[in-house]
């Protein structure tokens, strides 16, 4: 019995070894500025990662294939970037890590706050919620988003006039504005001046602060300027407009059926201070404005100067400078995909055989 368990135990192992020798091949090397493998198993965690941010729960061959030429393509623009002297700064990463969990939240915040935001809700570490969003913990993503940063600086810089030229004419915004004109409507919208202090690890503190602000802008010891240019790290606050929407009901952490009673408040209605979960908050209603169609040269929002027009320049062009962007990549990788830069190590049934690894 013991023999027995003994060879099957080897058998294990050798699998298990046989398993991370097939994991560890090489399917291709970049040569550009140095000497860079690309694994299997590098190619696995890619894979899983797109899987994962893209809820497809698997890939083809032939899709496997595009992404391991996509990572080619990456590590030839990455190495003739640092070839070029270029460099993306750890400190920059960070600006543009913390800029996208900002937007996640609807405000700035810090990547310890953001973590703790995400233990609170989720329970989880912030490795553990990024490796489930993008298949990556923190300090791969950032590696990951590194390289990222690093290709668009060269491709910027190699093609950057025929990325900059890309803009729509005028005949193509006013079309756009006749084909898609009952999309520019403007709900119904207040203009609300916020108050809000977070609890932080003093939520006593926090109340008596809240309560103080509230009473002098309630009996207008303090004017809402006042307000603002006080504001920091105790309290934020600011205009915010807001529309009949679930959204924005769930922003202020109110009930949607409060939110449409909000809408009946006349002008210089102040709420009740209201405590959440993480802060005690207040407003005043200082503008409202009804529903109504947009016309080509109205403001999209109330009291900002971008117009319709604006708007939809502005889009057409991110969109015609994205696909400008695009074919750009495509130039500069196709004129680095040269036999010096770059070889397969794998190839034809052998690379079929390794990248199908569902079966």
């Amino acid at each position: 019995m013991k023999k027995i368990l003994l060879a099957a135990t080897l058998a294990l192992s050798f699998a298990f070894g046989a398993f991370a020798q097939s994991d560890l091949q090489p399917l291709a090397i970049v040569k550009l500025n140095k000497s860079e493998t690309i694994t299997l198993k590098q190619l696995r965690n890619r894979v899983e990662t797109y899987q994962k941010q893209n809820d497809i729960k698997s890939f083809t061959v032939e899709q496997k294939k595009e992404i391991l030429d996509a990572m080619i393509d990456e590590k030839l623009v990455v190495q003739a970037a640092q070839k070029a002297g270029m460099n993306i700064t750890d400190t920059q990463v960070n600006q543009h890590f913390v800029q996208s969990l900002s937007q996640q939240v609807g405000r700035q915040v810090t990547e310890a706050e953001f973590s703790e935001i995400v233990k609170n809700k989720t329970g989880k570490s912030f490795d553990d919620f990024m490796k489930e969003q993008v298949g990556m913990n923190v300090a791969d993503y950032k590696a990951y988003l590194k390289n990222q940063l690093l290709v668009q600086q060269y491709i910027f810089q190699q093609k950057q006039g025929e990325i900059s030229k890309a803009a729509p004419s005028d005949a193509d915004i006013r079309k756009f504005y006749d084909l898609n004109k009952a999309s520019f409507v403007q709900n119904d919208m207040a203009k609300l001046f916020m108050v809000i202090v977070p609890k932080a690890d003093n939520a006593e503190g926090a109340k008596i602060k809240a309560q103080a602000l509230y009473d002098n802008v309630k009996n207008k010891s303090l004017s809402y300027d006042k307000v603002k240019s006080d504001s920091g790290k105790d309290y934020q606050c600011g205009d915010v407009f807001i529309g009949k929407t679930a959204q924005h009901a769930q922003q202020l952490g109110i009930k949607y059926d409060d939110l449409l009673e909000l809408f009946t408040r006349d002008v210089g209605y102040m709420s009740v201070l209201n405590e959440t979960d993480n802060d005690y908050q207040f407003y005043v209603v200082r503008q409202k404005y009804s529903a109504k169609m947009l016309a080509i040269s109205d403001l999209v929002q109330p009291e900002t100067t971008i117009t319709v027009y604006d708007y939809i320049k502005q889009n057409l062009t991110s969109q015609m400078q994205s696909q400008a962007f695009v074919a750009a990549v495509q130039d500069v990788t196709e004129a680095l995909r040269t036999p010096s830069n770059f070889e397969y190590k794998q190839k034809d049934d052998k690379l079929n055989k390794l990248l199908n690894w569902e079966k």
